[in-house]
């Protein structure tokens, strides 16, 4: 299974920043040719992007290319150079809907995979459409986009985002994918970070996306489970293994009851545990 506990948004133009995405413990990278780089330098960016996912220099990190948007004089141009490169997805920024995806999918052909952004009131209303798309394995929340377009204030806890991440989340689970929490924009509030991180990690989010290095392994310790986790959730399995081969119809462990749900939350822990072990 892949990890994306991390995702690191790295600018493309800027040649350091890519060198030293080679060393960071990020789960995955998001290569940017959209925001974090300037109109006179995104030509250079597609490029860095490009030769960086075809490097093999940044090991068994997951790598995205984040496309500008068709309505950009650069987006047809990124799509078709990111697809020729073979990341392992696109991010496309404010997906608005199927329609939307039918022309990224256009552009990139049916095997390259699509990680679509929701950050736009178009995007909430699609969202199942969205993540029902046959080429889209992950939906990255834009809170900063979401927030402005909705005239909402990021504050502290993100009362007035919660209902529409929860939709998002939801649209997720029922089409089977991966669903990221959106990004920390204060990155010397270390504390406000993990606190949002541990949210995020508590409503669902299979992980968090990132604007700068120091909150990686933040992301990384609050995604990862401890040991205890792993060992409740070998307790689980192996008490409802048991069970099953002498015909019982009740499991308990730790004094509650196990059902098929417990069993497949406890897999999937064991599954991350390992993941994170072969990730080094």
């Amino acid at each position: 299974m892949s990890v994306l506990r991390s995702v690191l948004y790295m600018p493309s133009s800027n040649a350091r920043a890519l060198e030293k995405a080679k060393t960071l413990p990020a789960d995955a990278i998001i290569f940017d040719l959209e925001d974090a780089v300037a109109p006179d330098a995104k030509e250079v960016a597609r490029e860095q992007a490009c030769a960086a996912v075809q490097s093999g220099e940044y090991g068994g990190r997951t790598l995205t290319i984040r496309c500008n948007g068709l309505d950009t004089p650069w987006g047809q141009a990124d799509l078709e150079a990111a697809a020729a490169a073979r990341p392992h997805a696109v991010v496309i920024p404010k997906v608005s809907g199927p329609d939307h995806l039918a022309q990224v999918a256009a552009a990139v052909g049916p095997d390259t995979r699509i990680w679509a952004m929701v950050e736009t009131p178009s995007a909430i209303f699609s969202v199942r459409e969205i993540a029902a798309h046959p080429q889209v394995d992950v939906l990255v929340m834009g809170t900063n986009d979401l927030a402005k377009e909705l005239r909402a204030q990021l504050v502290p806890g993100r009362a007035p985002l919660l209902p529409h991440l929860a939709t998002a989340l939801l649209a997720a689970r029922e089409a089977g994918i991966e669903v990221l929490d959106g990004v920390y924009n204060d990155v010397k509030d270390a504390e406000g970070f993990v606190a949002e991180a541990r949210q995020g990690y508590e409503m669902g989010f299979d992980g968090k996306t990132l604007v700068h290095p120091s909150q990686v392994e933040p992301a990384n310790d609050v995604w990862a489970p401890d040991e205890a986790d792993v060992a409740h959730a070998r307790r689980v399995i192996e008490a409802f293994e048991e069970a099953e081969r002498e015909g019982k119809g009740v499991v308990t462990v730790d004094g509650r009851m196990i059902e098929n749900l417990h069993v497949e939350n406890a897999r999937r822990t064991l599954a991350t545990a390992e993941a994170i072990a072969a990730l080094g």
